[in-house]
C-alpha cells in the first residue's frame, strides 16, 4: 500500500512538472505584436493669423486618430518652421489629450511661416499637416485688443449680448457674428445679397437697432472712382431673433431712393450742402465737399426718426469745418416698407474739424461719435470719441483721441456703456482694408486666404 501511493505520488509529481514545464516553455514562446494603423492628423483650418503680443490669439482645432491605439497615447507637436523668426517650433502649444486638441501660437514678429504639425502615435509611426501662419506687428494697447477674421473692412457693428456682435463689413455684402471676447473667425454668417436682390456690393456703413429691427444702410455715395453703383444707394433692415452664439438675423424691408431723396430734398433747400454736385458722375465720394454717409442712430427716445451721419460733406467743405447730420423722420417706414423719406432740420455738429464714422447711443440716450477725417487715406489722421446727448444745439464733448499709429481706421462702435460712470469702456473696431498687415506690401482686403483678414477691436475708457 505504501509502495502504490509512493508510485502514485511519483506520477502525480511528474505530471505537475510536466505542466510547469510546458508553461515555462509557453511563457517564453514567441507572441504577435500589437498591430497599429497609420495615424491621421486634420487641423479645423490650414491657415491662422496671429498677431506679436496679442491676448486671445485665434487656434486651431487638431483632430488626430490611430487605429489599434487609445487616442490618449498619440503626441501632437508643431516639427518644424519655415521661418523661426516669425514663430518657431517652442512657440506652438497644443493643449488636450483627446480626440481633438486646441493649438495656439505666439509669434515673434511680422510675417509668414509655415508650420508642421505632427502626430507621433504608436510604433512609431506618424503623421503630419502644414498650418499656413501669418503674423501682423503689435499694437498699442494689445491686451485690450482682439481681432475678428475672415474680413478685414469691418464698417458697422450691432450689439446682439453676450459679448457678441454682427459685424458689416463695406467690401461686401455679408453680416458675420462674432465674440468679440476672443479673436477669431465669425461663428455665422449671412449673405444678404440675393434677399435685397444686388449684385454689387452695398458698401455698408451704418447700423441702428431699434427693439429686435436692426437698420442698416449703404454709403448711399459713388465709388472710389466717382463711378454711381446703385446698389450702394440702399438701405435695409433685418429682425433678430436669439442673442449671444444663437443669434439668427432674417431679412426684412428695403428701400433703394434715399439718395435720390436727400439729392432733391437738398436742391430743393438752394443746395445748402452741394449734394447735386456731390453726387456728380466723376465725384469721388471722400473729398470735402463729397457725398458719404457712415453713420446712422436714431434720435432721443425715437423709433422713427433716424440720424444719417455723414462723412462727406464737411460744413462748409473747408478746415475747421462741422459735420453734418440729416434726420429721417419716417425712418422704420422707408427702411421697413420703401416710403419716401422725409426729412427733419439738419444737425451740424463741431468735432474738431473731423466728420462722423460712426454714431451710437445707449438706451439712456448717450451717444458716442467716432469721428474721422473725410479723406479716403486718412489711417494716420486724427480720430477721436466724442460723447453727445442727442439734442440738436447741443455740443459734443471729446472724451479721448484715439491711437492713429497702427494699421486700420477706426470705424465702428460696438455699443455705449453709462457715460456718467467712471472708468467705463467701449469697443471700437477699425476697418484695415488698406492694411499692410505682414509686411509684403498686400492690401488685407486683397489677401488670397479669409483666415488672414481681420480688422482689430479694442477698448477704450469713455466714461466720468
Amino acid at each position: 500500500m505504501l509502495h502504490q501511493l509512493s508510485v502514485q505520488n511519483r506520477r502525480a509529481a511528474a505530471a505537475a512538472a510536466g505542466i510547469l514545464a510546458l508553461a515555462a516553455l509557453g511563457s517564453n514562446a514567441p507572441v504577435h505584436a500589437a498591430s497599429y494603423g497609420t495615424p491621421t492628423i486634420s487641423l479645423s483650418a490650414s491657415y491662422l493669423s496671429g498677431a506679436v503680443g496679442a491676448t486671445g490669439d485665434p487656434v486651431v482645432s487638431v483632430t488626430v486618430a490611430q487605429s489599434g491605439a487609445d487616442v490618449s497615447a498619440l503626441t501632437v507637436a508643431a516639427s518644424a518652421s519655415s521661418k523661426s523668426s516669425v514663430a518657431g517650433t517652442s512657440d506652438v502649444t497644443v493643449t488636450g489629450t483627446g480626440a481633438t486638441r486646441t493649438l495656439s501660437v505666439a509669434a515673434h514678429a511680422r510675417g509668414y511661416t509655415d508650420l508642421t504639425i505632427k502626430v507621433a502615435g504608436l510604433g512609431g509611426k506618424t503623421a503630419t499637416k502644414k498650418l499656413s501662419y501669418a503674423a501682423s506687428a503689435a499694437v498699442q494697447n494689445s491686451s485690450d485688443t482682439r481681432y475678428v477674421t475672415g474680413s478685414s473692412d469691418a464698417s458697422a457693428a450691432v450689439d446682439v449680448g453676450g459679448g457678441y456682435a454682427v459685424v458689416a463689413d463695406d467690401e461686401s455684402n455679408v453680416l458675420r457674428l462674432h465674440n468679440l471676447a476672443v479673436s477669431g473667425a465669425p461663428v455665422r454668417t449671412w449673405d444678404v445679397a440675393s434677399k435685397l436682390g444686388v449684385s454689387k456690393e452695398i458698401d455698408i456703413e451704418g447700423a441702428a437697432r431699434v427693439g429686435n429691427t436692426v437698420y442698416w444702410t449703404g454709403s448711399l455715395g459713388n465709388n472710389k472712382d466717382g463711378e454711381y453703383k446703385a446698389d450702394r444707394n440702399t438701405v435695409f433692415t433685418t429682425t433678430v431673433t436669439g442673442s449671444g452664439a444663437s443669434t439668427q438675423l432674417t431679412v426684412g424691408g428695403k428701400y433703394s431712393k434715399l439718395r435720390d431723396d436727400l439729392v432733391a430734398w437738398d436742391e430743393a433747400n438752394d443746395d445748402r450742402y452741394g449734394f447735386a454736385a456731390g453726387t456728380e458722375d466723376g465725384q469721388a465720394p471722400k473729398q470735402i465737399d463729397g457725398f458719404n454717409v457712415e453713420g446712422l442712430e436714431f434720435a432721443p427716445g425715437s423709433t422713427s426718426t433716424a440720424y444719417i451721419g455723414f462723412r462727406a460733406p464737411l460744413v462748409p467743405p473747408k478746415s475747421g469745418g462741422k459735420a453734418l447730420i440729416v434726420p429721417v423722420t419716417n425712418f422704420d417706414k422707408v427702411a421697413g416698407s420703401g416710403a419716401k423719406a422725409v426729412f427733419g432740420t439738419p444737425i451740424e455738429l463741431d468735432l474738431g474739424g473731423l466728420t462722423i464714422r460712426d454714431i451710437r447711443k445707449n438706451a439712456a440716450n448717450q451717444y458716442l461719435i467716432v469721428a474721422g477725417s473725410w479723406e479716403a487715406d486718412d489711417n494716420s489722421d486724427p480720430y477721436a470719441l466724442y460723447s453727445w446727448d442727442g439734442v440738436a444745439g447741443h455740443a459734443p464733448v471729446k472724451r479721448t483721441s484715439l491711437p492713429t499709429t497702427d494699421p486700420g481706421g477706426w470705424e465702428a462702435v460696438v455699443s455705449v456703456p453709462d457715460l456718467t460712470a467712471s472708468g467705463t469702456r467701449a469697443q471700437v473696431i477699425t476697418d484695415a482694408g488698406a492694411a499692410d498687415l505682414y509686411g509684403d506690401g498686400t492690401e488685407a482686403k486683397d489677401l488670397e486666404h479669409a483666415e488672414w483678414k481681420k480688422s482689430r477691436a479694442t477698448w477704450f475708457t469713455v466714461g466720468g
